[in-house]
């Protein structure tokens, strides 16, 4: 075995041993999954990051306090202080936690098919399958009963909705403080559920862009300082900053609307983006209060 295999041998162990206790239903499921990629990526992801200055990474568990991160910036002002710049969501949840603990699986190491699911029961009028595609892609669209996580995010440069989160940057402000706002959804096949065109409405208000119908009812949001997420880091770390803002709980959204969204918004946004794993290195997470 050469010296970089045995180190991410011994990094997978430590990882994973090092959270077991928070995470021993996950850990039990990876013993069917023969590739072993989450346990792999999370090995190199520790590897990768090592001694190397990182700050605190998204996302977390965020029923679980606990982080060893040192790496500190302060949290940013309340989202309706700042700019809403982008909005997307991914398939499943990215977080954990609240009413999204139910664990989708590995997936294929690109961010589809891992992540949570919503945890609570939908009867069968909310799963049966509407008509049309919601939201297609060449990994597959989403159906009645399926989880999604939205992304609100927030900058405090002058800037407008946009595309990606190069719409948050601005040519003054290179390092502005970004602020995600997080609501998990599950989709159900019922008119009288939220509508997603509602649900991610913006327009100014005193002055600034803001994301107008944020649910307020999903309980006490949890606040805590990581970074950005997305498959693409599933082996590496992520240098932006960010403070979260978590709902820890779900709320139903009629299917239809979701797909009628995904036919043309501001963000360009026409399907639900892969998840990044679930951050479970204790030296990767900041120690929420």
């Amino acid at each position: 075995m050469s010296n970089i295999k045995l180190a991410v041998a011994i990094i997978s162990i430590m990882s994973v041993t090092a959270c077991a206790s928070h995470h021993s239903d996950e850990k039990h499921q990876l013993k069917d999954v023969s590739d072993n990629i989450l346990l792999d990526q999370r090995a190199a992801l520790a590897l990768n990051t090592k001694n190397k200055g990182f700050g605190p990474q998204s996302p977390r568990d965020i029923d679980s306090k606990e982080g060893k991160n040192t790496r500190t910036f302060n949290a940013t002002v309340d989202y309706t202080e700042m700019n809403l710049c982008n909005i997307h969501f991914h398939k499943n949840a990215e977080h954990k936690g609240g009413e999204f603990t139910t664990f989708a699986g590995n997936g294929d190491g690109h961010g589809y098919g891992s992540g949570y699911k919503y945890s609570g029961q939908l009867n069968t009028k909310e799963l049966t399958p509407v008509d049309g595609n919601i939201c297609p892609s060449k990994h597959g669209g989403l159906s009645s009963g399926d989880t999604i996580e939205v992304h609100y995010v927030h900058s405090t440069a002058k800037v407008s909705p946009g595309p990606t989160l190069g719409a948050c940057l601005s040519p003054s402000i290179q390092n502005p403080a970004l602020r995600v706002e997080t609501q998990v959804f599950v989709l159900v096949n019922d008119k009288s559920a939220l509508d997603f065109n509602d649900l991610l409405k913006h327009g100014m208000k005193d002055g600034l862009s803001q994301a107008l119908n944020i649910p307020s009812d999903t309980g006490k949001p949890i606040q805590y300082s990581g970074s950005t997420t997305g498959p693409s880091y599933n082996e590496k770390g992520s240098p932006f900053q960010v403070s979260w803002s978590v709902r820890p709980k779900v709320a139903k959204v009629n299917a239809s609307s979701v797909g009628e969204w995904c036919k043309g918004n501001t963000f360009d946004e026409d399907h639900a983006h892969g998840v990044r794993n679930l951050v479970i290195n204790p030296e990767l997470l900041s120690n929420m209060r």
